[in-house]
C-alpha cells in the first residue's frame, strides 16, 4: 500500500526505524519543552492521505514512555488531510525537552472492518459477563 504524504516547510517524512516496525516515527519540526506533569500539543507538519477502510493511530514511542514518561494517543481518520497534531503527556516529575527533529510519537496504519451497530434488547451470556476492572485477578 502507498500513502501519499505532503510536508509543511521544516517537517520530516514519517519513517520506520526498521523494515518490520509497525509504526512510522513522527518528529517535531521545532524545539518543544514539556513541563513535568503537563502536556503540549505539537504540530508535526505532516499531512497523510489514509485510504478509506483504514485508520492511523498515534501511539507512544515505547522508549519515550519507559525512559521519560512521555505518552501520546490519537486517531487519524481516512478523509482527514490536515496536519497531524500530537498531544504529548509528560507523566514524569522532570521537564522533557525535545529538540528539532526528535522523534515524538509513531503513526500506525491499520485496516478498519465495515461495522454496523444494531440495537437489541439483550446481549448473549458470556463467561465474563459484566465483570469489569480487576475481575480477572492479579
Amino acid at each position: 500500500m502507498r500513502i501519499n504524504v505532503v510536508l509543511d516547510d521544516g517537517a520530516y517524512m514519517p519513517e520506520k526505524a526498521h523494515e518490520a516496525d509497525a509504526g512510522f516515527d513522527l518528529r517535531t519540526p521545532s524545539k518543544v519543552i514539556i513541563p513535568a506533569k503537563s502536556s503540549r500539543i505539537i504540530s508535526t507538519g505532516v499531512h497523510v492521505e489514509i485510504p478509506y477502510g483504514y485508520v492511523g493511530f498515534l501511539k507512544s514511542k515505547s522508549g519515550l514512555n519507559v525512559k521519560s514518561g512521555i505518552l501520546s494517543e490519537g486517531v487519524i481518520d481516512s478523509g482527514y488531510t490536515g496536519g497531524i497534531v500530537a498531544k504529548l503527556y509528560n507523566q514524569s516529575s522532570v521537564v522533557k525537552v525535545f529538540e528539532k527533529g526528535d522523534k515524538i510519537t509513531q503513526l500506525v496504519i491499520l485496516p478498519i472492518p465495515d461495522v454496523e451497530m444494531v440495537e437489541i434488547d439483550r446481549l448473549d451470556d458470556t463467561e465474563r459477563g459484566d465483570n469489569g476492572f480487576g475481575s480477572s485477578g492479579r
